[in-house]
């Protein structure tokens, strides 16, 4: 069977859940990637992925119209299924469905308009009335009036199984396990390769942004009182500078590393002592459950993260939690953590098991499997 998966902007971090469903996927069906790229290259970690993807052109109304006829006229699948619940995904496979009557399955692993209302009263109106962006409020809005059109619903949390009742399967993030394998690893030498021998390091994975944390995380790890603690930042834009006018001492606490390909994360992720997700209670988190954390607990890394979405039920006891914005809790179960090693090490043991069980990507083939065998049936009667 032929399954198309339709993501809506290939040049940032959604081609990552795109990507994660198509490799589950790709086990038993033909599979390939299409979608637009606002900058019109791929994301870097996954520009050498071995699934097929196809690039379409970004632009704003009216200019786009032309590259959603073009989109329609080139999709050829059994099966869509459209990543995010945003117009040039969702928006596209519906249309498609209408031409056609071929069955689309949506993936909805954020609330999309969410992103939009953590803004101002005055942002948020200026942000309703982008009428030119594809992706903007106003039409990011409409789509989630259009989600029972879907012949399913994927959903990655509670928070978003309880706003789109049209779900048809809860399938979290997952990872496989056999990649992302602790046991691979020479700890020590991975250290000394990046330039991080004797540190304790305290690291954090993806695109740093305010509602992440990223200012409670750093205030905490400059408090703390050790010349070994290395904040390590992995995934940040060159531009990224958090140090920057500020004393030696703390300029040398922070690190940025360059971006890296995603077949690289498993060895530089075994370089951290702790994996941290200080996410903030807002509407651009509420509704997310960062694929980090299962990369941490593939990895046996101990987590410290905020009880925010299903972030404890994803953990279930296996992590730290702590409340959004306190930063002297943060840095003090930071401390904790890298004095009690054997503790950590043991929440890491029992996080990576907990993943096996219940967020390995055989877990996910075997959902996806029995969703699309489901849809398909269900058009043909």
């Amino acid at each position: 069977m032929k399954i198309c998966l339709i993501c809506f902007d290939l040049s940032n971090n959604s081609l990552g859940r795109t990507a994660l469903l198509a490799s589950a996927l790709s086990k038993q069906h033909q599979v390939e990637i299409i979608g637009t790229s606002k900058n019109g290259d791929i994301w870097y970690p996954m520009r050498h992925i071995k699934i097929p993807i196809r690039v379409y052109p970004w632009g704003r109304y009216p200019f786009f119209i032309s590259t959603i006829q073009k989109m329609l006229r080139d999709m050829d699948a059994d099966v869509f299924i459209a990543c995010k619940l945003r117009p040039t995904s969702f928006g596209i496979a519906l249309l498609k469905k209408w031409l056609t009557g071929k069955p689309f399955i949506v993936d909805i692993d954020d609330w999309e308009a969410g992103f939009y209302y953590s803004a101002s009263f005055w942002g948020r109106v200026g942000r309703f009335l982008n009428l030119s962006n594809p992706n903007g409020l106003p039409h990011t809005w409409f789509m989630e009036h259009l989600v029972g059109f879907a012949d399913s619903v994927i959903v990655s949390n509670q928070f978003l199984q309880k706003r789109f009742p049209f779900t048809g399967c809860m399938i979290p993030h997952c990872r496989d396990t056999s990649q992302l394998d602790p046991d691979k690893f020479d700890v020590v030498k991975i250290k000394k390769s990046l330039g991080l021998e004797g540190k304790r390091v305290v690291m954090f994975l993806g695109t740093p942004r305010a509602h992440k944390g990223i200012d409670d995380l750093i205030h905490a790890v400059e408090s703390l009182d050790d010349p070994n603690i290395r904040l390590v930042f992995i995934g940040a834009e060159p531009s990224f500078d958090p140090q920057k006018g500020k004393p030696p001492a703390a300029q040398e606490k922070v690190l940025v590393f360059p971006k890296i390909p995603f077949d690289q994360l498993p060895r530089h992720l075994a370089a951290a002592d702790i994996l941290m997700v200080p996410q903030r209670d807002t509407t651009d988190t509420q509704g997310q459950i960062p694929a980090k954390i299962f990369d941490a607990m593939s990895m046996a890394i101990p987590v410290i993260t905020t009880p925010v979405c299903d972030i404890p039920e994803v953990l279930g006891g296996t992590g730290y939690l702590v409340e959004p914005g306190n930063v002297k809790k943060l840095a003090d179960t930071i401390d904790h953590v890298l004095k009690h090693p054997e503790e950590a090490k043991e929440k890491g043991r029992r996080a990576r098991q907990r993943c096996i069980e219940r967020y390995d990507i055989k877990v996910m083939q075997r959902n996806l499997q029995n969703l699309i065998e489901a849809v398909t049936h269900s058009s043909k009667e």
